[in-house]
């Protein structure tokens, strides 16, 4: 299987409901470097996954709206615990719809899976991985 990976990063606050979270329940702010890999068996008759750069961008674009935000009141948010693994999954599926509407490029169709890593530190991240 083939793949290319992304990276970028983006800086929130949020806060968590829940005994589980102790101190996190308190507001506090994140950097979550952020890595999306797209997978296909084949590549495409230029040779690529997709395009780099338009992944680039379309991660970007999926982030741009979330970085210096406060989660806990961003609408589409509303009532969530926005931890790790969730926004790894929220990330996961405006890019996955990125691969589907075309917007990485020729070739965005012959996209089989898509990973979304969230690293929260250096000793700690989650990911969502998934069929496109």
């Amino acid at each position: 299987m083939f793949a290319i990976e992304v990276r970028d990063h983006i800086m929130i606050a949020h806060s968590f409901k829940g005994e589980l979270f102790g101190p996190a329940q308190k507001m506090h702010g994140a950097t979550f470097v952020v890595d999306v890999a797209f997978f296909r068996d084949t590549l495409t008759s230029d040779g690529v996954v997709v395009d780099i750069g338009r992944a680039h961008d379309a991660l970007k674009a999926t982030l741009g709206p979330l970085n210096y935000e406060n989660l806990d009141v961003l609408p589409q948010f509303k009532g969530q615990q926005t931890t790790t693994e969730f926004l790894s999954k929220y990330i996961f599926d405006a890019m996955a719809n990125a691969a589907r509407k075309g917007d990485l490029g020729p070739g965005s169709d012959g996209i089989n899976k898509i990973r979304v890593t969230l690293h929260e530190s250096h000793v700690a991240r989650a990911w969502y991985e998934g069929a496109v």
